[in-house]
């Protein structure tokens, strides 16, 4: 909910805007979409807060081809004009456009989410549908968007005409821009979500609105691990077809994880393996999205423990993105083969004293293990692939029995 939105406001967005590319994104027909598993794939990013990383080192070093950009809000002060955390116009903006242009000159693209914890939401000052649906479209204009993301929190969660407005323009956009992915992210309980959320539900449906998917974020609400996540996401599965009136399969096909990476604004802790368990359910049962609060977060704490800019647990930097990766259907990146230091193993690898071979946790080049009295070595980063197997990847060379 509240994910360190702000925590760092003010870091200057140069950090990682780097060399200057042209500032046209162009119409809409001119950038290539995605397919549809990439923005559904789409990691959240503060292109211009909480120190944000250069999202090139990001995408090369794991193969990520899609950010989810944060966030659009009415301005400060007031208005209907969107702007981003409230203080930087659209209309006039070119450090989120060169942004985009970079991740694009890369290969990849963006969605934008609108909305988040805290500060107006244009739902709350635009007045309409009619209103609140141009105002988005601006955004959707001015940076060729295909896919756009509402986050509906607080305060405007609980403000019935204010969601209304927010779910009648996501409806109107999703009509006037053919192919625009659409998805929608609520609050998650142990109940899947809350009153409002299922208020919410039964609005979409009054209104004939389908989104690609809606999304709940299980965490700052008493959430131990991956496990009570996975039982989080089965109840909003029931929400789905009771409130929506899906079958079960399109009540999957249409639902989406948001989670928080690390340390959680309420000191719930989520590590790799709990993201595993929550990978494992979602394409086990066909979920439409899986994405997580936030590439701003992905990497180990070093000199700082400011929840907003790393994760307090330990990791590699980019760890939990390379699940977005997968879940895209892609392949992280090989590491690059260097020379090895050391004289390698030969069969008959001698002595087991490596730790045994721990599925849930991630493995990087050179990593040994022992796994059915063999020893292995990792070739590149892994997680869950069983050594001694052929494996999708490959990852593991044998060492021969101990």
């Amino acid at each position: 909910m509240r994910r360190s939105r702000l925590a760092a406001v003010g870091l200057a967005a140069a950090t990682f805007i780097g060399t200057a590319v042209s500032l046209v994104i162009g119409a809409p027909s001119a950038t290539a979409a995605l397919s549809n598993n990439w923005y559904a794939a789409a990691p959240y990013l503060m292109p211009v807060s909480n120190n944000p990383p250069d999202p090139i080192t990001v995408m090369n070093a794991t193969g990520l081809k899609a950010f989810q950009l944060a966030f659009i809000l009415a301005p400060n002060g007031g208005g209907c004009s969107p702007t981003w955390d409230g203080t930087n116009a659209v209309s006039s903006d070119t450090t989120v456009a060169n942004v985009i242009s970079r991740v694009r000159a890369n290969g990849g693209d963006v969605s934008v989410s609108v909305g988040g914890y805290g500060g107006t939401k244009l739902g709350q000052t635009c007045g309409n549908v009619a209103a609140t649906a141009a105002a988005y479209q601006q955004v959707i204009s001015k940076y060729s968007l295909k896919a756009i993301d509402f986050d509906l929190e607080e305060p405007e969660y609980e403000n019935t005409a204010a969601i209304a407005n927010e779910l009648g323009a996501a409806k109107t956009l999703q009509a006037n821009n053919p192919g625009l992915f659409v998805s929608v992210t609520m609050p998650g309980t142990a109940a899947g979500t809350g009153w409002f959320g299922t208020q919410l539900l039964d609005q979409a449906k009054s209104i004939g609105f389908t989104p690609n998917n809606f999304s709940i974020m299980p965490f700052d609400g008493g959430f131990n691990g991956g496990s009570s996540q996975v039982s989080a996401l089965e109840a909003l599965h029931g929400l789905l077809m009771s409130h929506m009136g899906w079958d079960s399969a399109t009540a999957y096909s249409h639902e989406g994880f948001s989670g928080m990476n690390g340390k959680s604004d309420a000191s719930e802790m989520f590590y790799t393996a709990d993201f595993q368990t929550v990978y494992d359910y979602a394409t086990s049962h066909g979920l439409g999205r899986f994405t997580f609060w936030s590439v701003n977060r992905d990497r180990a704490c070093v000199g700082t423990t400011d929840n907003g800019v790393c994760s307090n647990v330990p990791q590699n930097d980019w760890d939990f993105t390379k699940f977005s990766v997968r879940f895209a259907g892609a392949t992280p990146p090989q590491t690059t083969p260097t020379q090895p230091t050391t004289t390698p193993t030969t069969p008959g690898g001698g002595s087991c004293t490596a730790a045994e071979w721990d599925r849930t946790k991630v493995y990087v080049k050179d990593d040994v293990v022992k796994h059915n009295s063999h020893k292995f070595t990792a070739k590149w980063w892994t997680q869950g692939e069983e050594p001694g197997t052929t494996g999708e990847w490959g990852v593991w060379v044998d060492n021969g029995a101990c």
